[in-house]
């Protein structure tokens, strides 16, 4: 009983550090280090952009992503604009041309080869010193791309990320808010002790030298991180560069997207694990330990938590109270799922969306270890 008591209290604890104790750890070494002293840079910063959006087949999208991009502020001579159409087979291209008296360019690749790979083939074009990278169906503010470039003034940055803002199909904050608001105050602490972990895929920017070794079938904006930090160099959260899209209308394709994009980090994690060596790159490697594995980990350790309860049970009443909570958080979340409209009470709200981000988790690890791996992506309806 001892060794089986021992196993629950550090599932226990993995869990909660990978959601409590990892962030109070970064808070308590933020008021402990010295503040670095900044370098000193000029007041006028404004180096060569390009600006890359990846697409396949969104005839019913690209205008508004176009008219989007008309309107940013960043001046038009600095700022190349570049859609790459990785194969698209419908009327996409043929609108991203009328576009082009206004400075905007078409690359075509004509075999779809899936998103990372049309990026890599833009980057092989463009000349701008700062790479940004967008999705089409994530909207920016007027200012955003000069936002997310001020931050690069700090020469020790690398990459920065934008901030998410989901919205519902009534341009309202989506159900996910508590999760999306936890990730970009986890970030925002990241940002100001080291260096984020993971990048917003929808809407990040990266210095030219940081994509010389992009791969074509990973997720770009992981690597990206990853390169950045073998460089030298760390990744940043902008809070004023935000990114605006829907959240998906088909619960269904949502999970499947949670799904694979927690597949591709996987991918990825499991190619850099040289990243987790602290003597060659420091409290990295901490932090790329607790927020991507053991992040991932967590269906494992509620699993074994779960089950280890059960012999315990008889061991004091502590156990019969934590076995009582688990089933009723679990009893919680499947009420979630049957009846949506339950999901505004936030005893629902917080079980429902945890137990469908871990159960598409442990849905990822299974594809991975069979073997299965996803370089093409399909837009997702929203």
């Amino acid at each position: 009983m001892e060794l089986l008591t021992f196993i629950f209290f550090l599932m226990l604890f993995l869990i909660f550090h990978s959601y409590f104790g990892y962030p109070v750890s970064l808070l308590l070494i933020e008021r402990v280090i010295k503040k670095k002293e900044k370098i000193a840079e000029p007041e006028h910063f404004e180096p060569n952009v390009s600006y890359i959006i990846s697409v396949h087949n969104e005839e019913n999208r690209i205008i508004e992503k176009l008219e989007n991009t008309l309107k940013l502020d960043y001046k038009k001579e600095k700022l190349e604009c570049v859609v790459v159409s990785d194969g698209s087979t419908d009327k996409t291209n043929e609108y991203v041309k009328k576009y082009e008296k206004h400075g905007i360019k078409l690359l075509e690749t004509h075999k779809r080869s899936g998103k990372e790979n049309a990026q890599k083939e833009a980057i092989g074009i463009v000349n701008g010193d700062i790479v940004v990278f967008s999705d089409v169906a994530t909207i920016l503010d007027r200012n955003g791309i000069t936002e997310i470039i001020s931050s690069f003034r700090d020469r020790s940055v690398g990459c920065v990320s934008s901030e998410d803002v989901i919205l519902d199909q009534d341009n309202n904050p989506s159900g996910e808010g508590i999760y999306i608001k936890y990730e970009m105050w986890l970030r925002n602490i990241e940002s100001r002790v080291n260096s984020l972990v993971g990048l917003s895929g929808s809407f990040f920017a990266a210095r030219k030298e940081v994509l010389k070794d992009f791969s074509g079938d990973m997720q770009s904006d992981f690597k990206t991180l990853l390169n950045s930090i073998k460089l030298g160099l760390r990744g940043i959260s902008n809070p004023k560069a935000r990114g605006y899209y829907k959240s998906i209308a088909d619960e269904k394709k949502e999970y499947e997207r949670k799904v694979r994009t927690v597949l591709r980090g996987i991918t990825v994690f499991f190619n850099h694990l040289e990243l987790l060596n602290p003597r060659r790159y420091g409290f990295f490697s901490y932090q790329f330990l607790c927020h991507k594995f053991l992040r991932w980990m967590i269906p494992w350790f509620a699993v074994i938590l779960l089950l280890i309860n059960i012999p315990l049970l008889f061991s004091g009443y502590f156990f019969k109270l934590t076995i009582i909570l688990q089933l009723f958080f679990y009893v919680a979340a499947l009420i979630g799922h049957k009846f949506e409209k339950l999901n505004s009470i936030i005893l629902i709200k917080i079980p429902y969306f945890f137990s469908l981000a871990n159960f598409a988790i442990l849905h990822a690890w299974i594809k991975f270890f069979k073997g299965e791996q996803i370089v093409m992506w399909t837009p997702s309806k929203r």
